[in-house]
Protein backbone atom coordinates (compact mmCIF):
# COMPACT_ATOMS: atom_id res chain seq x y z
CA UNK A 1 0.00 0.00 0.00
CA UNK A 2 1.21 3.53 -0.69
CA UNK A 3 -0.42 6.73 -0.51
CA UNK A 4 -0.87 9.74 -2.41
CA UNK A 5 -2.58 13.62 -1.67
CA UNK A 6 -5.28 14.82 -3.81
CA UNK A 7 -6.59 18.67 -3.25
CA UNK A 8 -4.82 18.18 0.12
CA UNK A 9 -6.27 14.58 0.77
CA UNK A 10 -4.58 11.51 1.35
CA UNK A 11 -5.35 8.48 -0.28
CA UNK A 12 -4.15 5.40 0.42
CA UNK A 13 -3.87 2.84 -2.47
CA UNK A 14 -3.89 -0.61 -2.62
CA UNK A 15 -3.27 -2.71 -5.94
CA UNK A 16 -5.09 -5.81 -6.44
CA UNK A 17 -6.02 -8.46 -9.07
CA UNK A 18 -9.12 -6.79 -9.89
CA UNK A 19 -10.93 -5.36 -13.14
CA UNK A 20 -12.57 -2.66 -11.71
CA UNK A 21 -11.71 0.44 -9.17
CA UNK A 22 -13.20 0.95 -6.03
CA UNK A 23 -13.22 3.56 -3.74
CA UNK A 24 -14.23 3.44 -0.35
CA UNK A 25 -14.31 6.04 3.06
CA UNK A 26 -14.54 4.66 5.81
CA UNK A 27 -15.31 5.52 9.46
CA UNK A 28 -14.84 7.41 11.85
CA UNK A 29 -12.46 10.13 10.18
CA UNK A 30 -13.62 9.35 6.48
CA UNK A 31 -9.93 7.36 5.72
CA UNK A 32 -9.61 7.44 1.36
CA UNK A 33 -8.61 3.94 0.49
CA UNK A 34 -9.11 3.08 -3.21
CA UNK A 35 -8.08 -0.85 -4.30
CA UNK A 36 -7.29 -0.61 -7.87
CA UNK A 37 -6.63 -2.91 -10.78
CA UNK A 38 -2.04 -3.71 -10.74
CA UNK A 39 -2.16 -1.91 -13.96
CA UNK A 40 -3.73 1.54 -13.42
CA UNK A 41 -1.31 3.97 -12.41
CA UNK A 42 -1.37 6.55 -10.01
CA UNK A 43 -2.55 9.41 -12.10
CA UNK A 44 -5.79 7.56 -13.16
CA UNK A 45 -6.50 6.60 -9.41
CA UNK A 46 -6.19 10.42 -8.85
CA UNK A 47 -8.36 11.76 -11.76
CA UNK A 48 -11.00 9.31 -10.68
CA UNK A 49 -11.00 10.37 -7.22
CA UNK A 50 -11.03 13.88 -8.36
CA UNK A 51 -14.41 12.86 -9.99
CA UNK A 52 -15.54 11.42 -6.93
CA UNK A 53 -14.56 14.57 -4.77
CA UNK A 54 -18.37 15.55 -4.09
CA UNK A 55 -19.69 11.95 -2.48
CA UNK A 56 -16.48 11.87 -0.99
CA UNK A 57 -16.65 15.04 1.04
CA UNK A 58 -20.36 13.83 1.84
CA UNK A 59 -19.28 10.47 3.20
CA UNK A 60 -16.95 12.44 5.23
CA UNK A 61 -19.38 14.96 6.86
CA UNK A 62 -21.09 11.99 7.67
CA UNK A 63 -19.21 10.16 9.51
CA UNK A 64 -18.11 13.76 11.05
CA UNK A 65 -21.25 14.48 12.38
CA UNK A 66 -21.94 10.76 13.69
CA UNK A 67 -22.65 10.05 17.17
CA UNK A 68 -19.27 7.97 18.79
CA UNK A 69 -18.53 6.37 21.88
CA UNK A 70 -17.06 8.36 24.52
CA UNK A 71 -13.71 6.75 26.50
CA UNK A 72 -15.08 4.17 28.74
CA UNK A 73 -14.79 5.12 32.21
CA UNK A 74 -16.76 1.72 33.52
CA UNK A 75 -18.92 3.67 35.68
CA UNK A 76 -23.09 3.28 36.83
CA UNK A 77 -24.90 5.31 33.68
CA UNK A 78 -22.90 4.47 30.93
CA UNK A 79 -23.64 3.08 27.77
CA UNK A 80 -22.37 -0.10 26.70
CA UNK A 81 -23.06 -2.35 23.98
CA UNK A 82 -23.96 -6.01 23.09
CA UNK A 83 -25.35 -8.04 20.44
CA UNK A 84 -25.90 -4.60 18.53
CA UNK A 85 -27.96 -3.22 21.68
CA UNK A 86 -27.17 -0.40 24.17
CA UNK A 87 -27.34 -1.15 27.82
CA UNK A 88 -26.71 0.77 30.63
CA UNK A 89 -24.56 -0.04 33.04
CA UNK A 90 -24.46 -0.99 36.77
CA UNK A 91 -21.35 -1.45 38.68
CA UNK A 92 -22.22 -3.13 41.99
CA UNK A 93 -18.85 -3.31 44.30
CA UNK A 94 -18.74 -6.28 46.49
CA UNK A 95 -16.34 -9.19 47.91
CA UNK A 96 -16.04 -12.13 45.52
CA UNK A 97 -15.27 -13.22 41.86
CA UNK A 98 -15.66 -10.16 39.11
CA UNK A 99 -18.90 -10.64 37.10
CA UNK A 100 -20.87 -9.78 34.53
CA UNK A 101 -24.85 -10.47 33.65
CA UNK A 102 -27.56 -9.19 31.98
CA UNK A 103 -30.57 -7.80 33.55
CA UNK A 104 -34.31 -7.52 31.99
CA UNK A 105 -32.80 -6.67 28.54
CA UNK A 106 -32.25 -3.16 29.87
CA UNK A 107 -28.92 -3.65 31.98
CA UNK A 108 -25.40 -5.21 32.41
CA UNK A 109 -24.32 -5.56 35.85
CA UNK A 110 -20.67 -5.49 36.34
CA UNK A 111 -19.82 -7.24 39.81
CA UNK A 112 -16.29 -6.17 40.71
CA UNK A 113 -14.39 -5.74 44.09
CA UNK A 114 -14.59 -2.15 46.34
CA UNK A 115 -12.04 0.18 44.95
CA UNK A 116 -11.72 -1.62 41.88
CA UNK A 117 -9.84 0.00 38.83
CA UNK A 118 -11.04 1.45 35.60
CA UNK A 119 -8.52 -1.37 33.98
CA UNK A 120 -9.34 -4.00 36.27
CA UNK A 121 -13.42 -3.13 35.51
CA UNK A 122 -12.41 -2.92 31.27
CA UNK A 123 -10.85 -6.30 32.17
CA UNK A 124 -14.06 -8.22 33.43
CA UNK A 125 -16.09 -6.56 30.76
CA UNK A 126 -13.59 -7.69 27.94
CA UNK A 127 -13.14 -11.19 29.37
CA UNK A 128 -17.06 -11.35 29.63
CA UNK A 129 -17.12 -10.32 25.11
CA UNK A 130 -14.56 -12.85 24.50
CA UNK A 131 -16.29 -15.57 26.19
CA UNK A 132 -19.57 -14.95 24.50
CA UNK A 133 -17.71 -15.26 21.13
CA UNK A 134 -15.97 -18.25 22.15
CA UNK A 135 -19.29 -19.78 22.70
CA UNK A 136 -21.13 -18.36 19.29
CA UNK A 137 -18.32 -17.96 16.95
CA UNK A 138 -17.56 -21.89 16.80
CA UNK A 139 -21.41 -23.05 16.16
CA UNK A 140 -21.14 -20.44 13.11
CA UNK A 141 -17.44 -21.42 11.56
CA UNK A 142 -19.56 -24.90 11.49
CA UNK A 143 -22.44 -24.39 9.89
CA UNK A 144 -20.45 -22.54 7.16
CA UNK A 145 -17.67 -24.87 6.84
CA UNK A 146 -20.35 -27.10 5.07
CA UNK A 147 -21.80 -24.51 3.52
CA UNK A 148 -18.87 -23.27 2.04
CA UNK A 149 -16.76 -26.11 1.80
CA UNK A 150 -13.62 -25.72 4.05
CA UNK A 151 -12.11 -26.55 7.16
CA UNK A 152 -11.33 -23.73 9.88
CA UNK A 153 -8.22 -25.22 11.83
CA UNK A 154 -8.74 -22.66 14.30
CA UNK A 155 -10.27 -19.59 15.89
CA UNK A 156 -8.85 -16.52 17.63
CA UNK A 157 -10.26 -13.58 19.07
CA UNK A 158 -7.91 -10.16 19.85
CA UNK A 159 -8.57 -6.50 19.33
CA UNK A 160 -7.84 -4.52 16.27
CA UNK A 161 -7.72 -1.56 15.61
CA UNK A 162 -8.28 -1.12 12.03
CA UNK A 163 -10.07 -4.49 10.88
CA UNK A 164 -13.07 -6.27 11.97
CA UNK A 165 -11.74 -9.79 11.37
CA UNK A 166 -8.89 -11.39 9.48
CA UNK A 167 -7.48 -14.83 7.99
CA UNK A 168 -4.01 -16.78 8.12
CA UNK A 169 -4.76 -18.74 4.92
CA UNK A 170 -1.79 -21.24 5.59
CA UNK A 171 -2.49 -21.89 8.85
CA UNK A 172 -6.65 -22.07 8.65
CA UNK A 173 -7.19 -19.67 11.41
CA UNK A 174 -9.64 -17.42 11.26
CA UNK A 175 -9.22 -14.51 13.32
CA UNK A 176 -12.28 -11.94 15.08
CA UNK A 177 -12.37 -8.87 16.57
CA UNK A 178 -13.35 -8.66 20.33
CA UNK A 179 -15.65 -5.59 19.31
CA UNK A 180 -17.89 -7.84 17.31
CA UNK A 181 -19.05 -8.79 20.66
CA UNK A 182 -21.05 -5.59 20.46
CA UNK A 183 -22.42 -6.19 16.94
CA UNK A 184 -25.33 -7.39 16.23
CA UNK A 185 -25.40 -11.76 15.14
CA UNK A 186 -25.45 -11.12 11.60
CA UNK A 187 -22.53 -8.76 11.67
CA UNK A 188 -20.79 -10.98 13.30
CA UNK A 189 -21.32 -14.06 11.24
CA UNK A 190 -20.78 -11.69 8.03
CA UNK A 191 -17.36 -11.47 9.21
CA UNK A 192 -17.21 -15.06 9.63
CA UNK A 193 -18.05 -16.07 6.20
CA UNK A 194 -16.14 -13.23 5.08
CA UNK A 195 -12.83 -14.27 6.31
CA UNK A 196 -13.83 -18.32 5.27
CA UNK A 197 -14.23 -17.07 1.93
CA UNK A 198 -10.58 -16.21 2.03
CA UNK A 199 -9.78 -19.98 2.33
CA UNK A 200 -10.96 -20.27 -1.57
CA UNK A 201 -9.86 -16.88 -3.19
CA UNK A 202 -7.13 -15.18 -1.02
CA UNK A 203 -7.94 -11.62 -2.96
CA UNK A 204 -10.66 -9.25 -3.45
CA UNK A 205 -11.00 -9.80 -6.86
CA UNK A 206 -14.06 -10.34 -9.00
CA UNK A 207 -14.63 -14.26 -8.05
CA UNK A 208 -14.21 -13.35 -4.26
CA UNK A 209 -17.19 -11.12 -4.94
CA UNK A 210 -18.86 -13.73 -7.04
CA UNK A 211 -18.69 -16.32 -3.99
CA UNK A 212 -19.60 -13.56 -1.07
CA UNK A 213 -22.82 -13.07 -3.32
CA UNK A 214 -23.03 -16.72 -3.62
CA UNK A 215 -23.12 -17.39 -0.04
CA UNK A 216 -23.91 -14.69 1.62
CA UNK A 217 -26.43 -12.42 -1.10
CA UNK A 218 -27.40 -9.83 1.76
CA UNK A 219 -23.69 -9.13 2.56
CA UNK A 220 -23.37 -5.90 1.62
CA UNK A 221 -26.40 -4.58 3.89
CA UNK A 222 -24.51 -6.65 6.98
CA UNK A 223 -21.32 -4.52 5.74
CA UNK A 224 -23.24 -1.10 5.86
CA UNK A 225 -24.76 -2.21 9.39
CA UNK A 226 -21.05 -3.53 10.83
CA UNK A 227 -19.74 0.15 9.91
CA UNK A 228 -22.45 2.37 11.27
CA UNK A 229 -21.46 4.72 14.34
CA UNK A 230 -21.44 4.67 17.30
CA UNK A 231 -19.38 1.06 16.91
CA UNK A 232 -17.28 1.87 14.24
CA UNK A 233 -14.35 2.34 15.35
CA UNK A 234 -12.98 -0.47 13.22
CA UNK A 235 -12.59 -0.31 9.74
CA UNK A 236 -14.02 -3.32 7.22
CA UNK A 237 -11.04 -3.79 4.70
CA UNK A 238 -12.34 -4.26 1.61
Amino acid sequence: MHRIEVNGMVVDIVRKDIKNLHLAVYPPEGRVRVAAPLLLNDEAVRLAVIERLPWIRRQQQKYLEQDRQPRREYVSGESHYFQGRRYLLNVIEREGAAQVSIRNKKTIDLFVRPGSTLLQRERVMQAWYRSHLRSVVPPMIEKWEKVIGVEVASLGIKEMKTKWGTCNIEARRVWVNLELAKKSERCLEFIVVHEMVHLLERHHNERYLELMNRFLPSWRQYREELNRAPLAHAEWEY
